[in-house]
């Protein structure tokens, strides 16, 4: 499994992504942008992570800073859960965890001692030449768009 780092270049990436949008590092190449990953559509935390970057949303266009989102999930039940909460920045779905894998998201975890692979709640900032310029894991939701617009800011 790979583990990105600040000052590495991003990793590669081309999904499916909710409004009929495709998402790719190409054609976000010359703009900043934020990917954060996150273990399931419309679940709690999920829920209160993707609308706190949709309330961000105003600031971070503001400097320029596009929000991709990405889960495991099947394309539908994304595109639910951005029409429930009127997300809209691009859900996309990541299906077969390739791109969580080049990003180092998808690990094992562990719940009442039996381990099984997930996702790991995890932003990436990305500059604009495409590479990481902050790395934040095991996101914790409160308070993660803010810190995620303050570290915009001083790109």
């Amino acid at each position: 499994m790979m583990s990105v780092t600040d000052g590495d270049m991003a990793p590669d990436f081309e999904m499916p992504a909710t409004g009929g949008r495709t998402v790719s590092l190409a054609a976000m190449r010359g703009k900043p942008f934020v990917l954060y990953f996150y273990p399931k559509a419309d679940t709690p935390g999920c829920t209160k992570e993707a609308c706190a970057f949709q309330e961000a949303l105003p600031q971070l266009g503001h400097i320029g800073l596009d929000v991709i989102g990405v889960s495991p999930d099947k394309i539908k039940p994304i595109e639910k859960f951005a029409d429930k909460y009127k997300l809209t920045f691009p859900l996309a779905s990541d299906e077969s965890k390739a791109v969580a894998e080049r990003y180092g998201t998808w690990v094992e975890k562990s719940m009442y001692g039996r381990k099984y692979m997930g996702m790991e709640r995890s932003t990436f900032l990305i500059d604009k030449t495409g590479k990481i310029a902050k790395v934040w894991r095991k996101v914790s939701v409160a308070g993660h768009a803010e810190a995620v617009l303050t570290a915009a800011q001083a790109l």
